[in-house]
C-alpha cells in the first residue's frame, strides 16, 4: 500500500506550519490588495488625466477649425494663445509637411500616431514613452474651408503623465509599508493563534511523557474548547484504564511472588538439611541436589526480581538528591573483582534526583550481567554531556550483536551469551529492570561496541542531572 505523499510543510513542526500558513496566507492577501489598489488607483488616475485632457484638446482644436475660415491663419500666434493642462504642448501640421510649433518637435511625436491620424477621421491617442517618460498624444485632421490656403492640416496635443507616475510610486510604497505591517500583524496573529492551538497537544504530550516516566496518576485539566474535549477526555479515560490494568498486573506478581517465598522457604531450609548430609548420598543423589539447589536459587532470583517488577510497574518511588559518582563508587566496592572508575572532574559533586535503591540496583545488575556473560567489567567511566551524566560500563566479553541490542532490556529475554542454562542463572529479568529503573528517572539505556575497537560490549546509561529535566 502507497503511502499518501507528503506536503512542503510536513517535516516543520505543527506551531512553524501554523505560524507559515498564517504568515503566508496574510501575504497573498496582502498583495492582492495592494496590486489590486494600485491598479485600480492607477487607471482612475490616468483615466481622469485622459477624460481632462480629451477635453481641453477637443477645445483647442475647435479654436483652430475656427481660423481654418480664414484665407492665412497665423498657427504660430494661434497656438501660443491656447490653454494648456498640466503643461501640454501643441503642435500643428500642414499637408506641405510643414510644422508649426512653439515646443514640441515632430520627432516627438509618435509615428504610429502621425501615420494614424493622416488616414483617418477619427481623433486617436496614445500612450508612450518620451525621453524615458510617459506622456499622452492626441491627435485630429481638421477641415479647412474653401477660403484657407491651407490643406490637409492635422492638430496634436502632447500631455505629460510624469506627476501621475510619480505620484503612482509614492502610492506604491505606501501601498508596500501597509502590506508590510498587515503581514507582520498577521504573523503575530498566527504566533499567538498556534500557542493557543497547540498549547492542548503540548499538554497532552507532556502527560504522555510523565505517564511513560511511571507517574500513571497523571491526568489533563478538562479545557473549554469543544473540539478538544473529546479529545482530553478520552486521553484521560485511557490513562485511567491503563493505570488501573498495570496496578491490577503489578498486584497481581506481587501476590503470586509472596506466595512462592512461603514454597521457596522450605524448599530451601529442606535442601540445607539435605547438603548437610552429603557425605551419606550416593553420588547421583548428591549431583541430583546440586542441581536442585541451583534450580531454587535461580527461582529465588526470579521471585526477587518480580517483586522488583511488581513495584516498579506500580510507579513507588522514593525521590532524592543523589551523588551519582559517589553511589556508583561505593556500589564497585562491593564486588570481589573490581574494575577502575573514571569519573570526571566536574561530575565529582553533582547530583541527580532519585530513588538511591534502584540507582544502585541499575549499577550492580550491570556489574552482575558483566561478571556472568562478560568475565566481569573493565572499566566503569562517568562523563557529563550537557545536562547529563552519561554511565559507561565496558567489558570484554563476546559483546552484543546489533539484532538482539534493544530485545536484551526486554522482560524474560536473554542474550545469545546467556542461552545456554548453565551459562547463569538468571531468568532474563536483569537488564529489563535496569531499563525499567532508568527510564521512571527520565533516562536511557543502551548497549553498543566498544569505541576504541576492542573485543566486548558497553552498556551506557544517561542520567538527567538535578534540576536539568
Amino acid at each position: 500500500m502507497s503511502r499518501p505523499k507528503r506536503g512542503l510543510l510536513s517535516p516543520l513542526p505543527l506551531r512553524a506550519r501554523v505560524i507559515l500558513t498564517f504568515t503566508l496566507g496574510t501575504v497573498l492577501l496582502a498583495a492582492f490588495l495592494v496590486s489590486t489598489t494600485y491598479w485600480l488607483s492607477r487607471e482612475s488616475m490616468l483615466r481622469q488625466r485622459e477624460t481632462a485632457s480629451r477635453t481641453q484638446f477637443f477645445a483647442n482644436a475647435r479654436q483652430i477649425q475656427g481660423q481654418l475660415r480664414f484665407p492665412n491663419p497665423d498657427f504660430n500666434l494661434l497656438l501660443e494663445s491656447l490653454p494648456s493642462v498640466s503643461g501640454s504642448r501643441s503642435i500643428v501640421r500642414t499637408g506641405s509637411n510643414r510644422w508649426y510649433t512653439n515646443s514640441l518637435v515632430p520627432a516627438d511625436l509618435p509615428s504610429e500616431l502621425v501615420e494614424t491620424v493622416s488616414g483617418s477621421p477619427q481623433a486617436q491617442s496614445m500612450r508612450y514613452q518620451l525621453l524615458g517618460k510617459p506622456h499622452l498624444a492626441l491627435g485630429i485632421r481638421l477641415r479647412p474651408t474653401e477660403v484657407s490656403t491651407v490643406s490637409d492640416v492635422a492638430y496634436f496635443e502632447v500631455v505629460p503623465l510624469a506627476e501621475i507616475d510619480d505620484t503612482l510610486n509614492s502610492l506604491g510604497i505606501i501601498l508596500l509599508v501597509g502590506a508590510v505591517v498587515v503581514v507582520a500583524i498577521g504573523a503575530g496573529i498566527g504566533i499567538s493563534a498556534s500557542g493557543r492551538f497547540i498549547q492542548p497537544l503540548a499538554e497532552i504530550s507532556s502527560a504522555a511523557t510523565s505517564i511513560a516516566r511511571g507517574r500513571f496518576a497523571t491526568r489533563i485539566d478538562r479545557i473549554d474548547d469543544p473540539d478538544l474535549v473529546g479529545i482530553v477526555d478520552s486521553f484521560n479515560e485511557m490513562a485511567q484504564a491503563m493505570e488501573t490494568r498495570i496496578a491490577r498486573d503489578a498486584r497481581f506478581a506481587s501476590d503470586v511472588s509472596h506466595e512462592l517465598r512461603s514454597p521457596l522457604m522450605t524448599l530451601r531450609a529442606s535442601i540445607d538439611v539435605m547438603q548437610s548430609r552429603r557425605d551419606e548420598l550416593s553420588e547421583r543423589a548428591s549431583a541430583a541436589l546440586e542441581l536442585l539447589s541451583g534450580e531454587v536459587d535461580r527461582f529465588e532470583h526470579l521471585v526477587q526480581d518480580l517483586l522488583e517488577i511488581s513495584q516498579s510497574d506500580a510507579g513507588a518511588m522514593e525521590s532524592g538528591l543523589v551523588n551519582i559518582s559517589e553511589l556508583v563508587a561505593r556500589t564497585v566496592e562491593r564486588l570481589d573483582r573490581q574494575p577502575p572508575v573514571y569519573v570526571d572532574e566536574e561530575l565529582e559533586s553533582q547530583l541527580v534526583i532519585g530513588d538511591k535503591r534502584r540507582l544502585v540496583q541499575v549499577i550492580e545488575n550491570l556489574l552482575t550481567n558483566a561478571t556472568k556473560y562478560a568475565g566481569g567489567a573493565v572499566a566503569v567511566r562517568l562523563q557529563r554531556d550537557d545536562n547529563k551524566v552519561v554511565i559507561r560500563v565496558e567489558d570484554e566479553g563476546p559483546g552484543v550483536a546489533p539484532s538482539e541490542r534493544e530485545l536484551i532490556f526486554e522482560r524474560f529475554t536473554r542474550g545469545a551469551a546467556a542461552r545456554n542454562r548453565g551459562s547463569g542463572d538468571g531468568a532474563g529479568l536483569g537488564l529489563a529492570l535496569v531499563h525499567e529503573h532508568v527510564a521512571r528517572h527520565g533516562g536511557q539505556v543502551r548497549v553498543e561496541a566498544r569505541p576504541d575497537g576492542e573485543r566486548g560490549a558497553v552498556f551506557v546509561v544517561e542520567l538527567p542531572l538535578a534540576g536539568q529535566r
